[in-house]
């Protein structure tokens, strides 16, 4: 469903789930702010070589679905998304925000991050276990003397 994406020295299926909830989970967005907030992450996705795929929100949080850069923490990633989102939100919508949070936080501090690329922990797992293995020196001699007796 999703393509993969190339860097300069990799190939890379990074998805990864979030969901961010506001401080002290108050409702707080309206459909207005959550539209803002689409841009913001669209925008701030695309500064730090990544992209927003999927968006939702809800009255107290808000999920998206990222494609990371193998170069870039996702901490990081949540770090910028969140405090560029707060920072707008605060000064285009303080008038309606200002009643619900207070202090300087306007999202909780934690956050929830879910791998989302590739196969199934199971699939991936027997993947690597079924992985050609180097041949034992025992085979590697006879193949070596089949072929020396061949010629």
């Amino acid at each position: 469903m999703y393509e993969w994406r190339t860097g300069r020295s990799c190939i890379y299926k990074n998805q990864v789930h979030l969901v961010f909830v506001t401080k002290y989970r108050r409702d707080v967005f309206s459909l207005e702010m959550g539209e803002v907030l689409r841009t913001v992450f669209t925008e701030t996705c695309a500064q730090m070589d990544c992209e927003l795929m999927e968006y939702s929100f809800e009255d107290d949080h808000v999920y998206l679905m990222v494609q990371v850069h193998p170069k870039l923490a996702v901490s990081n990633l949540v770090g910028k998304l969140k405090g560029k989102s707060s920072y707008v939100l605060r000064r285009q919508f303080w008038e309606q925000v200002k009643t619900k949070l207070w202090g300087k936080a306007f999202w909780s501090p934690s956050y929830c991050v879910v791998s989302c690329g590739g196969g199934s922990p199971e699939v991936v797992a027997a993947y690597i276990k079924n992985q050609r293995k180097p041949p034992s020196e025992k085979a590697v001699k006879q193949s070596k003397a089949i072929a020396g007796k061949g010629k």
